[in-house]
């Protein structure tokens, strides 16, 4: 079925640095609902972490990125502070969101626990353990962009456009289903199997969206490879 087909992530693709490294840091939340306790907070604080990981990474991206002429050169000057801007302000809210709804209304935050105040990001990583799980999410992105991005020579044919857009695509697909997902496991009162279930729907997401981003710059090198052999 051509649905099925589209669903499937092939042997070869599970094969790959990249994709091991992305399914090892999902299973960082794994290890942490099933030994640590974690409910649904923590999970999609750390999911709202990444966030600001795939934006970092996508800064250094479009600054690699291969450029030729003072035109190009004038487009990073405008698009990287305006991605900085903006993607920065998208994600703010989008945390602000979580904190409020699953950090303090779930009972997790308390506008006292920090001097600087409720939305004090590094000291809810510091009070929910989250150091070795936002690493492992760090070392899984520094692995692509080391590996595909700049290993594989992606950095040569990626669109500056198209890098600026890139991760609202992947980002408002995966967090739409997971906050979906997140009220629900929170309504049904955050049972094991329904977060590891919403873990595994992440990562899921997570590796058909990576293959997609990485397939979509194999298509545009080909295009490029087939006008200049024209």
């Amino acid at each position: 079925m051509p649905l099925l087909k589209r669903l499937r992530i092939a042997g070869t693709d599970l094969k790959k640095v990249s994709v091991i490294m992305l399914i090892l840091a999902n299973l960082g939340p794994i290890f942490g609902v099933v030994f640590m306790g974690w409910q649904v907070f923590p999970i999609l604080f750390l999911f709202w972490m990444e966030n600001v990981i795939i934006g970092a990474s996508n800064v250094l991206k479009m600054i690699v990125c291969s450029s030729s002429g003072q035109r190009q050169g004038v487009a990073k000057a405008f698009l990287i502070p305006f991605f900085c801007v903006h993607y920065g302000i998208f994600t703010s809210v989008h945390g602000i969101f979580i904190i409020f709804i699953f950090g303090m209304i779930g009972g997790f935050i308390k506008p006292g626990d920090f001097s600087s105040g409720p939305f004090d990001v590094i000291g809810i990583i510091g009070k929910l353990q989250l150091w070795w799980a936002v690493l492992a999410m760090v070392v899984s992105h520094a692995v692509s962009f080391a590996v595909n991005y700049v290993g594989n020579g992606e950095y040569k044919n990626s669109n500056l456009i198209q890098l600026m857009l890139q991760p609202y695509g992947r980002v408002v697909i995966l967090h739409i289903t997971i906050l979906f997902g997140g009220f629900l496991v929170m309504l049904l009162g955050s049972p094991v199997i329904g977060l590891i279930l919403l873990i595994s729907i992440k990562t899921f997401i997570d590796i058909k969206a990576h293959l997609r981003q990485h397939r979509l710059v194999t298509i545009n090198k080909s295009e490029v490879t087939g006008k200049a052999s024209i």
